[in-house]
């Protein structure tokens, strides 16, 4: 089996919900989700500070851990279909992604984007690179 860019990404987006609903990252917020069949998690607007509210930062921290990891499955299918038909990743959507990638190493330094995501978004591009220079 040939490890590909569209796998590695699929892998990120597994295991990062996984991760995200274990008891050493949001299992307790899982939990209390799980205690209201997963409906309403949270007050929405309503928990605006803009709107004197007041936000739940571990409810919504949890919620996108997961849903972060959800996205990038489809993701990892689309890069992995492009691979396989193209034979090569856009630029520019390699670029896009370390961007991004960059971003959140900015905003979370010690975190997957940093130890994972970043040396993946590092070799889609030299990968890219030295498949242009073959062409």
């Amino acid at each position: 089996m040939k490890i590909t860019n569209g796998k590695i990404l699929i892998f990120f987006g597994i295991i990062h919900p996984l991760l995200g609903i274990s008891p050493f990252a949001f299992g307790k917020q899982f939990s209390g989700f799980a205690d209201k069949f997963f409906f309403k998690i949270s007050e929405g607007l309503f928990e605006f500070p803009l709107l004197n509210g007041q936000m739940n930062y571990e409810n919504f921290a949890a919620f996108w851990f997961f849903y972060y990891g959800l996205l990038l499955i489809p993701l990892g299918f689309l890069v992995g279909y492009v691979e396989r038909t193209n034979g090569l990743i856009p630029k520019n959507f390699i670029w896009a992604y370390l961007i991004i990638v960059l971003l959140g190493v900015f905003m979370i330094p010690f975190s997957g984007m940093t130890f994972l995501m970043l040396p993946h978004a590092i070799y889609m591009l030299i990968q890219r690179n030295k498949q242009n220079s073959k062409v």
